[in-house]
């Protein structure tokens, strides 16, 4: 069984707060990775900015996903990432038309199931580090609500509940096998 977790979908739909209270109740995360690109970005000046060369920016954001991986494979018991490898070669596919599957070969699978937080305009907000409107989170949820399955994931939508009912439903689900 793959202990990798990822919970992914629309940017601003509360997978860092879930992924906040995963952690507060043991279990390992993993923070998302373009979050860092564009942090690391931002202090040193640099242009792998989604708003300045996305391209470069996916680039960066697949290499620190893979290192992720990596670094996974010593923590025990399941582990949640915020967002993936897939997402960031899902963004490259969108940007570039490059191929999800180029960046992927049966060593990079996630656990079977899925959780996608889907587009809720009641909690989106625009900070430093997402400086993209709602519109555009919701084209780059729905892509990722294609990809996955694609490569024979199964997607399960988190309901917009309170934090602690959706880590519930996380852990139910995986209880279960999804």
């Amino acid at each position: 069984m793959n202990r990798f977790v990822v919970i992914s979908g629309c940017s601003g739909g509360g997978k860092s707060t879930l992924l906040a209270e995963l952690r507060k109740r043991g279990y390992s995360t993993v923070e998302e990775p373009g979050r860092r690109v564009v942090r690391e970005e931002l202090q040193n000046g640099g242009a792998a900015l989604p708003w300045v060369d996305e391209t470069a920016f996916l680039r960066r954001a697949v290499e620190l996903a893979l290192a992720d991986r990596a670094e996974a494979r010593g923590l025990e018991g399941w582990v949640f990432f915020d967002r993936s490898l897939i997402d960031a070669a899902a963004g490259l596919e969108r940007v570039t038309g490059e191929p999800v599957s180029t960046k992927l070969d049966q060593s990079h699978r996630y656990h079977r199931c899925v959780f996608l937080a889907p587009p809720w305009p009641e909690i989106h907000v625009i900070d430093d580090e997402r400086r993209h409107g709602f519109d555009a989170a919701v084209v780059e949820y729905h892509h990722l609500l294609e990809v996955y399955p694609s490569l024979g994931y199964e997607v399960a939508i988190l309901p917009k509940f309170a934090v602690g009912e959706r880590v519930e439903f996380i852990l139910q689900a995986l209880g279960r096998d999804c």
